[in-house]
């Protein structure tokens, strides 16, 4: 069906009203208690009867109008730890707590999209699964928590789609990319346990610090002599603590840091060969070294033709002026888990606008969205969910 002629979105007032209830009410990952009560209710209100929580926080919605497909639309809901420097009359209310990243945005656009796709169940037929997912943020992976509680398998959901605000995006515009699309992302965490002492006298102790130092350097070469020059990857370390002085040889150094690339056998070998040379190192001194490397993310996998069937259906709706290439980028996201399940793409909604000041990167005190976003997000979501049931 030609999706111009669908109804334009008439609800405005209560996506600002939505986004701002939610922006002003941030709640960390797995503590996402009031926010799955607000959407809970939301929902209901829209006329939504199928709901599940399979999960402590966050849901699960379903829209069923007769036989068809089965696609999926995800939102997070789980906030960051920032305290905002906004100034805003709905900035957050709660210390310490900031929806600096967008999900009040994304879980507002998941509820307009709702309420459209109710209001219009004339225009399609299928199934549609609404998922609020909780805990992006942080390990243990909502998504992951999901899928392990059936949400794909009990379903059948054969495609699911997601959005992330981009402020570097103009407000209007969505982003697009097919195939690899953002990085894995693994934590890792080490303590080089040496022996402490007097600074005066290093020969009576086994340095950690100058230890923490070989192996920093010597895991950089894993990127530059071990990684195929062909596939991005990061090492980097972003906490290094010693609890010495400076005259004095601390016990231990416990180091922090993040491992991102596109190739999962790779991924693989370089949490191996980190563990290996770190140890070696340490005991090569006469130290040792304690390696941790939980498992994190996968890579995000945008499946090529369900992406250009979408990127196509948001030509025909914003223009195709309105529609851009994304490139990879090293950030991480734990939408990648559904893309090992079944079809899965996850696209940019564009916030970024210069006269409003909304161009701040996320993860920032100020960050900031530029709301005409909200009827862009959500007629995307519901006008691309109706194209592929009725493809």
């Amino acid at each position: 069906m030609n999706l111009t002629s669908l109804p334009t979105f008439t609800f405005k007032d209560l996506l600002l009203e939505w986004r701002r209830h939610l922006h002003s009410h941030p709640e960390l990952s797995w503590q996402e208690f009031e926010t799955t009560e607000f959407i809970l209710n939301e929902l209901k209100k829209i006329g939504i009867e199928d709901i599940s929580r399979p999960l402590k926080t966050g849901l699960v919605a379903k829209i069923e109008n007769g036989k068809g497909k089965c696609v999926a639309l995800r939102a997070d809901i789980d906030a960051l730890p920032i305290t905002e420097q906004n100034t805003c009359s709905y900035k957050s209310q709660n210390d310490g707590v900031m929806h600096a990243c967008g999900h009040d945005v994304h879980s507002t656009c998941l509820l307009g999209a709702a309420k459209y796709l109710i209001e219009n169940r004339d225009k399609w037929q299928g199934t549609i699964v609404l998922i609020f997912q909780p805990s992006e943020e942080k390990q243990p992976s909502g998504a992951e928590a999901l899928i392990k509680a059936g949400v794909i398998e009990d379903s059948k959901i054969e495609a699911i789609l997601g959005l992330h605000v981009t402020p570097e995006l103009e407000v209007g515009k969505l982003g697009f990319h097919e195939g690899p699309f953002m990085a894995s992302a693994d934590e890792i965490y080490m303590t080089i346990i040496g022996k402490g002492g007097h600074g005066a006298s290093p020969h009576l102790c086994i340095d950690p610090i100058v230890l923490s130092a070989h192996i920093i350097l010597a895991l950089q070469n894993l990127i530059s002599r071990y990684a195929d020059p062909k596939t991005p990857t990061v090492l980097t370390f972003g906490d290094i603590h010693g609890s010495g002085a400076t005259n004095i040889i601390p016990e231990k150094v416990e180091l922090k840091g993040t491992l991102r690339t596109f190739d999962e056998k790779w991924r693989k070998e370089v949490q191996q060969k980190t563990k290996e040379i770190a140890q070696g190192i340490a005991r090569s001194f006469g130290g040792d070294c304690v390696v941790d490397i939980p498992e994190g993310v996968p890579f995000v996998n945008n499946e090529p033709v369900l992406t250009n069937k979408i990127s196509l259906l948001a030509e025909h709706l914003l223009g195709k002026e309105n529609v851009v290439a994304m490139p990879m980028r090293m950030g991480a996201e734990d939408f990648s888990f559904y893309g090992h399940h079944c079809a899965a793409s996850f696209f940019r909604l564009g916030t970024g606008n210069d006269k409003k000041g909304t161009t701040i990167t996320v993860h920032n005190s100020k960050f900031e969205i530029d709301e005409d976003a909200l009827i862009v997000g959500s007629s995307a979501m519901a006008k691309m969910a109706i194209g592929l049931l009725n493809d």
